[in-house]
């Protein structure tokens, strides 16, 4: 992804509670207690079935969800047979995070690392204040950080800690998210709640491991996107730069030509992820740097909500449920 060149950022502040602290709070008053009247206080509705161990298996009947189907048993024994869970009381979730050059774009005030952070800091928040535990595991050109699962306030702000001390990476290698999906797969042992939060502009073959992670864990997806990288105006002559290699080249999109074939790859990478996400079965919520964070959020537990009374009902669904952007 192409991005205007920018005048360096000034070398970041030493890390410290007190930035992180304010910022929580102020998420905790605006977004957090908006959730919570929401939401009634049912935040299962937002974590749909998570936290559950497998007790075992049974014949499948029409009431079922079907993505609880056993394939390998049902190829077995030539009966469809689903998986029954034990719910847990505690939870644990993970947050897989892409700190690539690509997510510090943002063609307006806000880039997509600061609704990375902000959206950690509410599911966390969330999370913990039920009692469950929570992990992150930072990537930013490979697996360079991993904060062992825990509880409570603190924590939260320790992840947010770690996240702001982070600095924007000039340029990098290629983004592969392939080896952020596949160390999850050996770190996260005892299924999990796992959101995968970035912008999945990577190299290709990330998608069969999302998929091997997703049947193990019930796994969301947050995907980041700037509405710039979608469109592109008529600007006339324009630097660009490569946000993951730094590479730069003046482009005249006052060509029609160029814009349209600009649009065309964008819509193939659309597709592309829409595909991959479908195939794993794997839910997204997609946040745009112009979002309203608590309203998006709400507007994907509802879809999830109606998803989940459907697929109870018996109505066949397609997997992997996707809150588009316009």
């Amino acid at each position: 992804m192409f991005k205007r060149p920018q005048k360096p950022d000034p070398a970041p502040a030493p890390a410290n509670h007190a930035k992180p602290d304010l910022l929580l709070r102020r998420l905790e008053w605006t977004v957090i207690r908006r959730l919570d009247g929401l939401l009634h206080g049912n935040y299962r509705t937002l974590f749909r079935g998570f936290g559950m161990d497998l007790a075992g298996l049974r014949e499948y009947q029409s009431t079922d969800d079907v993505r609880h189907i056993d394939w390998n048993v049902t190829a077995r024994l030539q009966v469809p047979h689903v998986r029954q869970y034990n719910e847990d009381r505690e939870v644990t979730a993970w947050f897989l995070l892409d700190l690539s050059p690509s997510v510090d774009f943002g063609s307006q005030e806000r880039k997509k690392r600061h609704i990375l952070i902000e959206s950690v800091a509410v599911l966390a928040r969330i999370l913990t204040r039920h009692g469950n535990r929570v992990g992150a595991m930072f990537y930013g050109g490979n697996v360079d950080n991993v904060i062992p699962a825990s509880g409570g306030r603190d924590h939260v702000l320790h992840i947010m800690s770690s996240l702001e001390a982070r600095p924007e990476l000039p340029n990098a290698q290629p983004t592969n998210l392939r080896e952020l999906l596949e160390a999850a797969h050996h770190v996260i042992k005892r299924r999990a709640l796992v959101f995968v939060i970035s912008d999945f502009i990577s190299a290709p073959g990330w998608d069969r491991p999302l998929h091997h992670l997703a049947r193990k864990h019930e796994v969301l997806a947050l995907r980041l996107f700037d509405p710039l990288e979608q469109t592109l105006p008529d600007l006339g002559l324009f630097l660009m730069q490569d946000a993951e290699t730094g590479e730069q080249l003046y482009v005249d999109t006052h060509d029609k030509g160029f814009r349209k074939r600009f649009m065309a790859a964008a819509e193939q990478r659309e597709h592309d992820i829409r595909a991959a996400f479908a195939e794993s079965g794997v839910d997204t919520l997609e946040l745009s740097t112009d979002d309203d964070l608590a309203d998006a959020m709400y507007r994907f537990a509802d879809l999830r909500k109606k998803r989940s009374q459907l697929t109870g009902g018996g109505v066949p669904q397609k997997p992997g449920l996707q809150e588009k952007h316009a």
